[in-house]
């Protein structure tokens, strides 16, 4: 007979569980597992981390990051978000536990992470203050935006627009070219 699982996990449990290709997080507590993700998952991630990272040259208002990561906010949360943009002054640390301030998260939905993103790591970014959650459904070609006090996300058909404080201009992304065909 093997041991049991772990009905609890700190973010310290999931550092130790072995590099097997899936992504262990955990919020509260609970162990969330996801295979790799879909060809087109990486491929609509790459888009907007690419575009972020253009638009934060020019407008240097965070640094855009993309998972693998390490962000925690207490002893049984650990997230690693698809892209996030942390606090500049935090991000140039390069320390995990060092950044903590996420201006905006986003989540690019894959099946086995659907309620994860929409409900678990929307709770959690909420709580922990993110300015700004994008949760992007590649396949329907919309993307919801929430922010912490939202009880219902804006859904976003057009374009993606993104205005932290200190920008001169805002990030702005075309839907239709986010998920232009290859």
């Amino acid at each position: 007979m093997g041991m049991a699982a772990p009905l609890y996990y700190s973010a310290d449990m999931v550092r130790a569980l072995p590099d097997d290709g899936n992504r262990y997080e955990t919020v509260h507590g609970e162990l969330l597992v996801t295979p790799a993700p879909r060809a087109w998952h990486q491929e609509v991630l790459a888009r907007l981390f690419v575009a972020l990272r253009a638009y934060l040259d020019r407008q240097p208002v965070g640094h855009a990051m993309a998972s693998p990561a390490d962000i925690s906010w207490g002893a049984d949360i650990l997230v690693q978000p698809d892209i996030f943009v942390a606090d500049l002054a935090e991000a140039r640390t390069m320390d995990w536990p060092r950044i903590r301030t996420l201006l905006l998260a986003i989540e690019v939905l894959s099946p086995s992470s659907v309620r994860y993103d929409r409900f678990t790591k929307r709770r959690l970014y909420q709580e922990a203050g993110v300015a700004l959650y994008w949760v992007v459904d590649s396949e329907a070609h919309q993307v919801e935006e929430w922010v912490p006090d939202a009880a219902f996300p804006r859904r976003l058909s057009d374009a993606l627009v993104w205005a932290p404080a200190g920008c001169t201009e805002p990030f702005t992304l075309a839907l239709e070219r986010l998920f232009r065909p290859l």
